[in-house]
């Protein structure tokens, strides 16, 4: 979804993102970064329909590329829907030159993450008043291996069962309330048949490919 509607405050988050200070190599960098301000300039600015009106009147006036006018602007990318489950896709490769090779790097990952500095001021899904837009880690899938081969396992916290979140997915409903403390369970890590019970802290240090977090209520 684009905002055009007010410029005011079309850059303005949920929660302050001055207050961030995210740690390079962390999911919360990651976010920073994806979500940062742009400057449109030069050969990126943008083609202004209110500039092009506003100089050489209606479009229909307008018989040739050259008579658009293009302005330097701004972008920023964020969350304008807060979702009931969150899914987080990591840039595990990257392409060099003509090859393509694998990112081993450890991104650092919480048990609770706060949307909110990602959010758009008028996000969707969540109560008037609240500042704060809370997720609970519950799966994590991991790549061992190299670009030619490789092996996929998983990481799933087994809980029970969130009668509100289904709430949320089923009828759209904000939450009024939210927990701080992450959804209590047992993880399990699961490579093909094999199925062990492993703590949390496991699981944090793992070389995430894709992040599973559910809404807290």
């Amino acid at each position: 979804e684009v905002s055009t509607e007010d410029p005011e405050t079309a850059f303005f988050t949920l929660a302050k993102r001055e207050d961030l200070n995210p740690e390079e190599g962390s999911i919360h960098h990651c976010l920073y970064q994806f979500t940062r301000n742009e400057k449109l300039t030069e050969t990126n600015k943008l083609l202004c329909d209110v500039c092009t009106q506003r100089h050489y009147g209606p479009k229909k006036n307008i018989k040739s590329e050259k008579k658009y006018v293009y302005t330097n602007a701004k972008k920023q990318m964020l969350i304008s829907l807060a979702p009931p489950v969150l899914t987080l896709h990591l840039k595990r490769f990257q392409q060099a030159g003509f090859n393509l090779r694998k990112v081993n790097r450890h991104i650092k990952f919480p048990e609770v993450i706060d949307l909110a500095p990602f959010c758009t001021v008028k996000c969707k899904n969540v109560a008037e008043g609240n500042t704060k837009i809370l997720y609970s880690l519950y799966g994590v899938v991991e790549h061992s291996g190299t670009m030619r081969s490789g092996h996929y396992t998983a990481y799933a916290k087994m809980r029970s069962m969130n009668n509100r979140l289904s709430d949320l997915v089923l009828r759209g409903q904000s939450p009024q309330a939210l927990e701080t403390e992450p959804v209590k369970g047992q993880w399990f890590h699961i490579s093909d048949t094999h199925v062990q019970a492993v703590s949390a802290s496991k699981v944090l240090s793992s070389q995430a490919y894709l992040l599973f977090y559910e809404r807290l209520l």
